[in-house]
């Protein structure tokens, strides 16, 4: 076959692995598994155990009998070591404490009747013990009886009980079945679409009048019934009564 026949860089060539297409059996598609090892083994047949070996350990780093440098010491035999007695000088030991004898003012008998006498059983609050420090048992107030009414009491016949389930949308009387909008879904159109169309006006901020800046009194600072304010009466300075009067002209 010449190569104008072929279309394009594809030649036929040997397939690089299984085709379905090509096997009348389903063959190539399934894979059962081995029976050879240990790993990946066949669960219907019976799998013989695996050993494994393991590595080599290695030299030690420090040897652990003595060797040929090590002196074993004069007197020691096989059956221990072999000397005479030999005593050792020790210190001084301290002298014991003197004991405390204590006085007769510090003992009290009156306190001895409930073992020396017969007496009736008394008995004591203790402090609470640090192992029920962390203590999560519940208390009496925790636990609760269960309830008299209802459908669940415990011992007793309930009657029955009805519940009353809320209302389905599907097969109701006001179901949808043609699926249009209500009213309120379409948006009302101004009416200058189609119609004239108003004028309309706007509004504009307010303006500040001009004026002057400067600050000047207001009226509250003006007294108008100043200039026309009537005279008044005014007490004088009182005098002493031993001021001597002034003479202008000798009696006569």
């Amino acid at each position: 076959m010449s190569a104008e026949a072929w279309v394009g860089t594809w030649r036929p060539h040997r397939p690089r692995g299984p085709i379905a297409a090509l096997y009348t059996s389903p063959g190539p598609k399934y894979q059962l598994p081995t029976n050879v090892g240990y790993r990946l083994h066949d669960p219907s047949r019976r799998r013989a155990p695996a050993y494994s070996l393991g590595v080599r350990a290695g030299r030690p780093a420090a040897g652990c009998s003595p060797g040929p440098a090590h002196l074993v010491p004069a007197g020691c035999t096989a059956r221990g070591r072999s000397a005479g007695p030999a005593c050792s000088v020790l210190g001084r030991p301290r002298d014991p404490p003197p004991f405390r004898t204590p006085a007769p003012g510090r003992y009290r008998p009156e306190m001895a009747a409930r073992w020396t006498l017969p007496s009736a059983p008394a008995c004591s609050l203790g402090s609470r013990t640090r192992g029920f420090a962390g203590d999560q048992t519940p208390g009496p107030a925790a636990y609760g009886l269960p309830p008299m009414l209802g459908p669940r009491v415990v011992g007793k016949a309930s009657a029955p009980n009805f519940s009353m389930l809320g209302r389905s949308a599907a097969g109701s009387f006001y179901a949808d079945l043609s699926k249009t909008p209500g009213p309120c879904s379409y948006r009302v159109v101004e009416a200058d679409v189609y119609k004239r169309r108003a004028p309309r006006f706007s509004m504009l901020a307010r303006n500040a009048p001009p004026g002057d800046g400067t600050r000047e009194p207001g009226p509250g600072a003006y007294s108008p019934r100043w200039p026309g304010r009537p005279r008044g009466v005014t007490f004088g300075v009182r005098h002493s009564d031993y001021l001597a009067p002034l003479l202008a002209e000798p009696p006569e």
